[in-house]
């Protein structure tokens, strides 16, 4: 059996908690147009595991797309206009992508939403992302829309106060999650991806995070 013959989730829409929701499904219409999307983006502006100011290589691969992109390195975690590998603005966000995120956004009850950054991780095997606040941003009034395409994973979301009793949420490839209001400082992070093939993207897992930065 392969991840795409898996059966269809019961619910389509889940409250994880206040100001939070999982949209099962959400992007499996647009996939076909996401993909291509990425490789578009990953052409310009190239896949790098980035390096945090304490000297740790991060185990997920990202680049960007939009007005603002987020970096990390020695000088801390910030959004930047250009891409320190090449000196060149990012790439535009494609309109698919845009138009998948306001969609999802409305769904969710934001209604509004204009991205100006999308940060696209790419996961493989053993890949995880540590529970973390998204702070780097200007507008805490925005909502956070994270889309997963490929292998499925563990989405893990927490409190706004501190880490402890993060939930555990299986997210699979088409799923989206939106929070913002009083979740959207919320601490959120995915467990080590497990091994397996997707066929769609292979053996990774990619993942749109749409934000208004600026």
């Amino acid at each position: 059996m392969t991840h795409s013959d898996l059966p269809l989730w019961p619910e389509t829409r889940v409250e994880i908690r206040e100001g939070a929701v999982l949209l099962r499904g959400f992007a499996l219409s647009v996939a076909d147009e996401l993909l291509p999307g990425i490789r578009e983006v990953a052409s310009v502006a190239e896949f790098r595991n980035m390096v945090t100011p304490g000297g740790h290589v991060m185990s997920v691969a990202m680049t960007n797309c939009g007005r603002l992109g987020w970096v990390t390195d020695s000088k801390g975690y910030r959004y930047t206009t250009e891409d320190p590998s090449t000196g060149k603005r990012w790439p535009e966000i494609p309109e698919a992508f845009e138009k998948l995120a306001r969609e999802a956004a409305d769904a969710a009850g934001f209604s509004g939403f204009a991205p100006d950054a999308c940060l696209i991780n790419r996961y493989a095997v053993g890949a995880r992302m540590t529970l973390h606040q998204d702070r780097n941003e200007q507008d805490f009034g925005q909502p956070i829309v994270s889309v997963s395409l490929g292998l499925p994973a563990t989405f893990q979301f927490g409190e706004v106060e501190n880490r402890r009793g993060a939930q555990n949420v299986a997210v699979r490839h088409g799923d989206v999650v939106v929070w913002g209001g009083t979740a959207r400082l919320a601490y959120h992070g995915v467990l080590a991806l497990k091994a397996g093939v997707h066929e769609a993207t292979g053996e990774y897992r990619f993942n749109l995070t749409f934000r208004r930065a600026g």
